[in-house]
């Protein structure tokens, strides 16, 4: 990274602030702000739980708050205890937040023209192109990875995930109970370590290690969501699981996985791995693959 590509992300953000006119206090030329146009964008027409608002939109407990109580007065939307749990509160829209919403909608669809229709058929390709790429690479950067323990809901909603997908793609289906253990007593330091991605607070992704002091450690769990792929979060979590094992003494890491994994095959070798001879006996292996770290 260079002052110049700083500069070039910095220019970026002030044109598109401007473009799209969240310098306004009156955002679409409604009475509100674009904070508070966003927050009923979200809550959408089925309604969402605040913590997962907060979560989405990456704003603090006290800001969100205020802006649910300054769309409250303004009757477009409602907070209520969530009947299922009632410790959970969840934001509404009122009648009048549905036809607001419908409003803004109309008018976010005649800005984007505004955006298109100056530049012709080849100039607008070339920006809804350029708009693509740039969503692509900025929702990369909101993706969260962190060590956890194995046992936590979002990292056990990431395996079953892991093991629905290898059933499916394998030739035989797959039973994890056949395969080499990795249970959560493996995969938390210092035997091990499980690292889980999050986007908005969803669980998209997970990759974990089983360490042997000296030896090479064993790549475990390795799966992104169809939702993220694309991202590079497959790469993201090779090397950060690779950090983690030379971090705690191991000279390589090794893996072991199934022919019909092409994607993830191309992956390792992309990355560096070699194939090398079999080093367990996991039934569901086809290719052994070893780097140094």
């Amino acid at each position: 990274m260079n002052d110049a590509a700083v500069a070039r992300v910095r220019s970026f953000n002030r044109l598109v602030t401007e473009r799209v006119g969240a310098l306004n206090d009156e955002y679409l030329a409604r009475d509100r702000s674009l904070g508070q146009c966003r927050l009923l964008w979200e809550i959408g027409v089925d309604g969402r739980d605040v913590r997962e608002l907060r979560a989405r939109l990456g704003l603090d407990s006290g800001y969100v708050s205020r802006l649910l109580r300054t769309l409250e007065r303004a009757g477009l939307v409602e907070v209520v205890a969530r009947e299922d749990d009632r410790r959970v509160r969840a934001a509404r829209l009122t009648p009048a937040g549905r036809v607001e919403v419908q409003l803004l909608d109309r008018r976010s669809d005649e800005l984007a023209h505004s955006f298109l229709q100056p530049l012709g058929e080849h100039g607008q390709a070339r920006l809804v192109q350029a708009m693509g790429e740039v969503e692509r690479l900025l929702t990369a950067t909101l993706v969260r990875v962190e060590v956890v323990d194995p046992e936590r809901p979002e990292a056990q909603a990431c395996v079953r995930a892991y093991f629905d997908e290898l059933a499916r793609r394998f030739d035989a289906g797959f039973d994890p109970g056949r395969s080499i253990s990795a249970d959560a007593e493996e995969l938390r330091l210092p035997a091990g370590a499980f690292l889980l991605a999050t986007l908005r607070g969803a669980p998209v992704g997970c990759g974990a290690l089983k360490l042997h002091g000296d030896e090479p450690a064993e790549l475990k769990r390795m799966w992104v969501a169809d939702e993220t792929r694309g991202l590079g979060l497959g790469r993201r979590l090779l090397s950060e699981l690779e950090h983690v094992a030379a971090a705690n003494g191991a000279p390589a890491v090794r893996l072991e996985t199934n022919r019909s994994l092409r994607e993830a095959i191309a992956l390792y070798r992309s990355s560096g791995y070699r194939e090398v001879a079999a080093f367990n006996d996991e039934p569901y292996a086809h290719h052994w693959f070893e780097k140094q770290v």
